[in-house]
Formats: C-alpha cells, sequence, structure tokens
C-alpha cells in the first residue's frame, strides 16, 4: 500500500489513511474527517460477509475469514457513540490494521486517499471533541487540511485496550533480571502519559532514574539540559534513550537523526518503543540510529533489549 522508499529517515513526515465517518444530527449530515498512519494499514477492503458474535458489545460487528486469520471487526461509528445515516453503508470500507502485532479491522464511510503530513504540522489533542465517546484521550493529533478543514488522527489502540485483546503494560514480574540492576540515567520519549508511566515505572526497576519527554522536540531540549549538567560526562550518565515514533511536533525517528548528528548525543544508544510493528518501520528505525526497535508493550524483550543495549554501551 504504501511506496516503501517514500519516506526517508529523518524527514519528519508521516504518510496518512484520509477516512470519512459521517453523522447524523437534527437531521443534519455532517463528515468527520480522520486519520491512520499507514504503518499501521495492512489493506482496505469492502464490507466483508461478518460472523456475528454473541455477548460482544454492541461496536463489535462480527468477525471473518481473511487468508485464514480471523479479524474482529469494529464499527468505528458505533465506538464514537454516533447516529450513522442511510447513506453511510454506500461506501462503507474495513481498514485491516495491524498494530501491537494484533490485527484487527475498523469499518468506516469512506477512505478517501494517503496523505503526507509532516508531524511539525500536528498538534497534540488538546481538547474534548464532544462526540460521544470521542474524547481527547482517543486522538493522538490533529492538523489543518484543505479549506481549513481538521483532521483527527485517531488512536485505534484505545478500542483494541476496550477490546480487552490487550492490557498496555509490561509485567515487572514477567521476567527474572538475575539480580541485574543498572544506574544513570535513562530518558523515555512518548506522548502518551500513561506510556510514558510504564516504560518509567519498567525502567526505575532495572535501577535508572528516568526523564521524561512529550516529544521529539521535548525530547532534544532534555538532551541539552542534561548536557549542561553533565558536560564531559554525560555518556557515563545517559545511559540510554527510550522512544517512541508516532509523537506530535518531532516523531522518533527525526528525533533520532538530529541526536546521532551532534557529537554530544551521538554515541548515547537510542532503543524505539512503538505500536507500528511492520518491518519497514523497524529497518527505518535502525536507519535512523537505533540500536532497537521494540513492539509496545512486552515484557521479556523489553527487559532483554535494554540490558543488551545498555551493556553493549558500558564496554
Amino acid at each position: 500500500m504504501m511506496n516503501e522508499n517514500s519516506l526517508k529517515v529523518g524527514s519528519n513526515e508521516m504518510e496518512l489513511v484520509d477516512f470519512r465517518i459521517l453523522k447524523e444530527q437534527d437531521g443534519e449530515i455532517y463528515e468527520g474527517i480522520y486519520g491512520i498512519n499507514v504503518s499501521k494499514v495492512r489493506e482496505i477492503i469492502k464490507m466483508p460477509k461478518l460472523t456475528e458474535l454473541p455477548g460482544t458489545p454492541e461496536f463489535i460487528e462480527g468477525i471473518f475469514d481473511l487468508r485464514d486469520v480471523v479479524i474482529p471487526v469494529v464499527n468505528l461509528a458505533k465506538w464514537m457513540g454516533i447516529t450513522e445515516p442511510e447513506e453511510a453503508e454506500k461506501n462503507a470500507r474495513v481498514i485491516i490494521t495491524e498494530f501491537n502485532n494484533i490485527l484487527i479491522g475498523f469499518i468506516v464511510h469512506d477512505a478517501k486517499r494517503i496523505r503526507r503530513i509532516s508531524w511539525g504540522d500536528i498538534e497534540p489533542a488538546s481538547f474534548a471533541n464532544g462526540s460521544g465517546q470521542l474524547d481527547k484521550s482517543k486522538i493522538t493529533g490533529v492538523t489543518k487540511i484543505e479549506d481549513d478543514s481538521v483532521l483527527l488522527i485517531l488512536d485505534l489502540e484505545s478500542v483494541v485496550q476496550d477490546l480487552g485483546l490487550y492490557e498496555p503494560e509490561i509485567d515487572t514480574n514477567m521476567r527474572d533480571l538475575d539480580g541485574e540492576t543498572f544506574t544513570g540515567v535513562a530518558l523515555v520519549l512518548d506522548d502518551s502519559a500513561t506510556a510514558r508511566k510504564i516504560v518509567k515505572d519498567a525502567l526505575e526497576k532495572m535501577g535508572f532514574s528516568v526523564i521524561e519527554a512529550m516529544d521529539g522536540q521535548e525530547g532534544l531540549e532534555k538532551l541539552k539540559e542534561l548536557a549542561e549538567v553533565y558536560q564531559d560526562k554525560l555518556e557515563d550518565s545517559l545511559k540510554i534513550i527510550i522512544s517512541d515514533v508516532e509523537m506530535p511536533r518531532m516523531d522518533g525517528f527525526h528525533f533520532a537523526a538530529n541526536a546521532k548528528e551532534d557529537s554530544r548525543f551521538k554515541n548515547i544508544p537510542i532503543v524505539f518503543n512503538s505500536s507500528i510493528s511492520d518491518h519497514f518501520s523497524e529497518n527505518r528505525g535502525i536507519e535512523a540510529g537505533g540500536e532497537a526497535y521494540l513492539v509496545k508493550f512486552q515484557g521479556g524483550p523489553f527487559y532483554d533489549e535494554v540490558s543488551r543495549v545498555v551493556r553493549a554501551h558500558m564496554k
């Protein structure tokens, strides 16, 4: 679906699938404009024949078999708590997504196009939309498009959490660290406060002191502050950087590319920790200078990779 050579590491750009959700209110029909990162989209298909699942939430329309893989399908309009007009079925599509190694389909009323947008043009969601369940906790960012329209980037992982398919946590008991603990500072970048807390708790269990940043731009500012504090001892003190990929203002890849170009930070190891689970993003992470690429939230691999990277940096 995406030209894998179209996005260069450090470009601070992303590609979004622009899709629409129609809403009927007071006899009028309104069109909501939404987006999801292309890296999370497997394919877009016409509405398949679904098998209903009794006892599931109303917004789960059913399941279907896609090349011997059973895919649950969520009706986004129902999940948002909005009323669908009859014409919504006319161009309905199912977006098959993959994140955190989970496949799930989302029913949308139309899939328009792929947009390339700079992360610098994406602002954090700082408002409540007021449409049923859709509040700022369900939106990862907003950006203006043509005609001064606003596109909302949805946090579809929160739907998966609502489904109970996975709980976003690193089980601190699932890995025996054999008494190994570390010292020093770890810098964590993630626009999700929940994700930062999960990673922070895991790193603190390993012995690190943790500094947090909400995006790549703030991450660079924190690096500069640490450089002023530790000066020529920075590499001995800042042991590792854990960075999300999708973040407003500056994404993780662009952050890493900038950090690696600065002589003060180029030797600080970076581990990407993202819900995007495709190999292309993993390769981009390595090209950007990352020592490892992890899919959220996996306890054993997280401890293994962080320990390996930090030990290698200490040699």
